[in-house]
């Protein structure tokens, strides 16, 4: 045989091969990874069971029909639609501080959407993991607009209702101690007193996280007439919160997360997620499940964040719709707004 003789069987040999092969590896890479202990235990429940460690307006409130809305149960949805695409297979559960651990550990519930702030005490010491940051916050001080404050640097001979907590109170005292400013406390056990002690003037500030302080002043006669100095005096970082040992609910959770974000730095929204299915962008084409397969690896559909964008949006949309000005307290989005905008939301690129 010669040698183009034997290079032209060779190349007959390898596109029979490639045939036989290639379909077989595509249909490989579209059948989704067997599911772990938590991803199957959900799906033969029929839903996913999410909580909230602190219901908070604008997080997680229920309305008057029972409904529950807010930025926590928007994730938590996200997460129901990235494994039944249907939004509406999810419980939702608001917990008390002292029982969330206990519960996510025995598998009461499979997801917190929001658990108390990312510390190294709390991601290692309860079988819990964190995993991912979806809400920058930290400890705030709110003014009546009347003082004409604009900056908590500029607080001076101002009485400050606050938390007899350790960390609040120290927090505090070091940024005063920093300014050299003159302010007296006025303390308090239960968060609620704080609304009415600033209510009925018997301080003219009050200190807690910058969360919270939105909430309160959601909650005032005139919302517009108080303000949120913009200075972080703590960081504080929440974010879903699984059980740990089941690496691929981790990476579910956390990829869906990621894929909101995503989402908005590339410009896909629930309302024009249609019309990009023609584009030639690989990255949209990724986050559309046009190109590659990304949700089988980790046990999900192909499209599962095409689907999660259409039924929630990205996290813009999700932030616009539970801390926009329709709420009547708009919050500013600071720290949560994406990297690419002074902020510090931020996520691997999916590729």
């Amino acid at each position: 045989m010669t040698v183009a003789a034997a290079w032209r069987s060779l190349v007959r040999a390898a596109s029979i091969l490639s045939a036989v092969l290639l379909p077989a590896l595509a249909t490989a890479q579209e059948t989704p990874a067997p599911a772990g202990p938590t991803l199957q235990a959900i799906r033969d429940r029929g839903h996913l069971i999410c909580a909230t460690a602190d219901p908070l307006p604008s997080f997680a409130q229920p309305g008057s029909d029972g409904r529950w809305t807010g930025f926590d149960v928007d994730f938590c949805r996200a997460v129901a639609v990235a494994i039944f695409n249907d939004a509406s297979k999810m419980e939702f559960l608001p917990l008390s501080g002292d029982s969330r651990f206990a519960q996510l550990q025995t598998g009461t519930i499979d997801l917190i959407a929001r658990n108390a702030p990312w510390t190294m005490r709390r991601d290692t010491g309860y079988g819990a993991r964190y995993v991912a940051t979806s809400f920058y916050d930290g400890q705030a001080i709110m003014v009546p607009q009347s003082l004409g404050f604009v900056s908590a640097y500029e607080l001076d001979n101002v009485t400050v209702c606050i938390l007899d907590e350790p960390e609040q109170l120290a927090n505090l005292r070091e940024f005063f101690f920093g300014t050299q400013s003159t302010y007296n406390e006025v303390l308090y056990e239960d968060r609620e007193d704080l609304i009415v002690a600033y209510q009925q003037g018997l301080c003219n500030a009050v200190s807690a996280s910058a969360s919270y302080l939105n909430a309160v002043r959601r909650a005032l006669p005139e919302p517009a007439i108080h303000r949120i100095l913009p200075e972080r005096i703590s960081k504080d970082m929440f974010g879903p919160v699984i059980r740990a040992g089941d690496d691929q609910w981790f990476h579910i959770v956390q990829w869906t997360l990621f894929a909101l974000i995503n989402a908005e730095e590339a410009g896909v929204t629930s309302a024009n997620i249609e019309a990009l299915a023609a584009t030639k962008s690989h990255r949209i084409r990724r986050l559309l499940g046009l190109e590659g397969t990304f949700g089988p690896p980790i046990g999900l559909d192909r499209l599962f964040i095409s689907n999660v964008i259409k039924a929630v949006g990205n996290y813009g949309e999700i932030f616009e719709r539970n801390f926009g000005p329709s709420t009547g307290a708009a919050v500013v989005r600071g720290q949560n707004a994406l990297w690419s905008n002074g902020g510090l939301l931020w996520a691997p690129p999916i590729e």
